[in-house]
């Protein structure tokens, strides 16, 4: 038998019902709509189908043999997120409202039209596929934003490479150890700023108290040391007198 590739264009419907005149109904009436069926009789085996097979929506009757179908519905979407249309004969604002809050996205009520479910079938197909693709907008701009950031801080002669945690003056790589690095780069950020040594505590070291600052005037010594061709006159790391440090532009 040949095998007929437009089948995997074609939107999978999972119809779970333990009356089968009822999913044989559907099932024909779907199928002249252009869907894929897949079918399950109970609770347990609509769980492990809708789990295996993926089903892009589900049609789930509540009263089901071996578990219930607010069950069922629970169990699925704390796995993966998929249309769920429940069907019940019972027609209580309570079971709606039962059914919507544990994540059904629609409630059809038994006798019920066939032309009205197939239209529900699309309409909330419709609005998956909407969710989906705004979903994926926002991950392919939050993407291109993080493409967007720069790779370097460029400040006088102080360059910072973030992918490789180096620090170059002058063209020549200087070794700092990560914490004295991520030092720098908080005050290349915001060059010509002047960061209090508090400030500088708490964003770089993490405290949310103030510690001890001398913690501070040691790490920008040792950078010193590194950085700047005289450290009693630093033109790179410069040090604003009863407030903080800077790098000027």
């Amino acid at each position: 038998m040949e095998e007929n590739y437009d089948d995997y264009e074609k939107k999978k419907i999972l119809i779970v019902d333990d009356e089968q005149k009822i999913v044989d109904l559907l099932v024909h009436n779907l199928k002249r709509e252009g869907y894929n069926t897949i079918e399950a009789n109970d609770g347990l085996s609509a769980v492990d189908i809708a789990l295996n097979e993926r089903p892009d929506l589900i049609l789930l009757d509540i009263m089901l043999p071996r578990m219930d179908g607010l069950s069922v519905c629970k169990k699925i979407k704390n796995v993966y997120n998929v249309p769920i249309l429940m069907i019940s004969a019972k027609d209580e604002e309570l079971d709606k409202i039962v059914g919507l809050e544990i994540g059904a996205d629609d409630y059809i009520t038994k006798p019920f039209s066939v032309r009205e479910v197939v239209a529900r079938v699309k309409a909330n197909l419709r609005k998956s596929e909407a969710n989906h693709e705004e979903v994926k907008a926002v991950k392919n701009a939050e993407e291109q934003q993080e493409k967007k950031k720069p790779s370097t801080i460029k400040v006088g002669r102080l360059v910072l490479d973030l992918e490789k945690y180096e620090v170059i003056v002058d063209g020549k790589v200087i070794n700092l150890t990560l914490r004295e690095f991520e030092v720098l780069k908080f005050l290349a950020s915001q060059p010509g700023q002047v960061v209090t040594r508090e400030a500088l505590l708490e964003k770089v070291w993490g405290y949310e108290y103030y510690g001890d600052i001398r913690t501070v005037d040691v790490t920008v010594r040792r950078i010193r040391e590194r950085i700047e061709k005289d450290t009693s006159n630093p033109q790179i790391l410069i040090t604003k007198r009863g407030v903080g440090y800077y790098i000027p532009n």
